[in-house]
């Protein structure tokens, strides 16, 4: 096991790394599921708790994975056997999603997460001993990473407050690990075009969910009773959700952010947890919305609307800051997507007035309009950039 060339052409992502992304779906669609279930019920405090603790723990062995196999993807059957083993942790932690929700109970997601770990633990030690120039950094992330899944294991004994801090204590030492690894040791090789790829697919894994979890609630209510025009146009406010969402991401995604530099990789990386954690909330916040219009739900339409407001909102925030241009007075700028997003909270407000599937549309309107200045601009700054080229060539001429 060698490092792979960071400068590799046509580096694209493996149909095993595609396979490990579909156990994943089902974690995802969990974890959207209960945060539903707890919303619908009027429970957010509880709800958004146990959704931010177990996307962490979803989102960073999905992230540990990807980085590793991005430098060290040998693709033989010990690298194989071990991604299967991975994968039945996955599915593990799957299953005890439910309990984590219902009774803040982390016995089982923390055994699927410990299975995760320490067959990745077996990766590194692997490199570290058929790559002795990366030798220094794969052994401390085996370390590091050992370390803290014992750790994990003895945090299930810690009760209450102790054991809400001991869950913060341990997220900040699992986010430290690979920064002591890279900035100590010798950075592993991994590819920035493969990792740009990577990142996408996991946002189209969870825009995937929302439209699941949305047609879901749509099949359920037309097998209640039928569809009415509200639950139609929630719907349709949905996919053009999606659709906004999707188009604003991969209209910024590029490798040259990952370039940079090796703590604005961090940046970029560590901030996609919120990236991921709210578009797969919106699929919940939809069909909260679908429940509520249904009169299925003890929800106000106010609290309904915001459950789709606040995913959305932090979505055009962090995607925002990800993006070079917007800080350099770009084609749009941090303070246009700001006023976007309070203007996507304040639109909740709507709902008792105009319906709800009225205010979800128009907060899809409002991410729509952000998307197609943004084209605009861009557009505008692309003719100018090749009108000063073009000047420039025929005064040589």
């Amino acid at each position: 096991m060698t490092g792979r060339d960071p400068d590799e052409r046509h580096r694209a992502s493996t149909p095993l790394e595609l396979l490990f992304d579909l156990t994943f779906v089902v974690a995802v669609a969990q974890a959207s599921t209960q945060l539903h279930h707890a919303l619908a019920a009027g429970h957010p405090g509880p709800a958004v708790a146990g959704y931010v603790l177990v996307f962490f723990g979803i989102w960073w062995a999905w992230v540990n994975f990807t980085w590793f196999a991005s430098a060290y993807d040998t693709d033989d059957v010990s690298y194989r056997l071990l991604t299967l083993l991975q994968m039945g942790g996955v599915l593990v932690f799957a299953a005890g999603i439910p309990l984590a929700f219902e009774r803040f109970d982390f016995t089982i997601v923390v055994i699927g997460y410990v299975i995760m770990r320490v067959a990745l633990v077996t990766q590194w030690l692997r490199a570290a001993a058929e790559h002795p120039a990366g030798r220094a950094g794969t052994l401390r992330y085996a370390g590091g990473v050992t370390l803290v899944q014992l750790c994990w294991i003895g945090r299930l004994w810690l009760p209450g407050l102790a054991g809400v801090i001991g869950f913060v204590v341990l997220v900040a030492a699992e986010l430290a690990v690979p920064a002591w690894a890279e900035f100590a040791g010798r950075s592993t090789p991994w590819h920035p075009d493969h990792i740009t790829e990577r990142y996408g697919l996991f946002t189209i894994i969870v825009l995937g969910e929302v439209v699941a979890a949305t047609m879901t609630a749509v099949q359920q209510a037309m097998a209640a009773g039928g569809i009415s025009g509200g639950l139609l146009l929630a719907a349709v406010a949905g996919l053009v959700l999606v659709f906004a969402l999707w188009w604003s991401y991969f209209k910024h995604a590029s490798p040259r952010r990952v370039r940079q530099s090796l703590r604005v990789t961090f940046a970029w990386a560590y901030a996609h947890y919120a990236v991921f954690a709210a578009v797969a909330a919106l699929g919940a916040g939809l069909q909260v919305v679908i429940g509520t219009v249904r009169h299925e739900t003890p929800v106000s339409p106010v609290f309904a609307a915001f459950t789709v407001a606040l995913p959305v909102a932090i979505f055009l925030i962090v995607l925002g800051i990800l993006t070079p241009g917007t800080r350099r007075g770009g084609p749009v700028g941090t303070g246009l997507i700001a006023i976007t997003a309070i203007f996507v909270l304040l639109a909740t407000l709507t709902a008792p007035v105009i319906t709800l599937p009225v205010t979800v549309l128009i907060i899809a309107v409002l991410v729509t309009l952000l998307l197609a200045y943004h084209l605009a601009a861009a557009h505008r700054a692309s003719a100018d950039r090749h009108g000063r080229s073009g000047g420039r060539c025929s005064g040589h001429g």
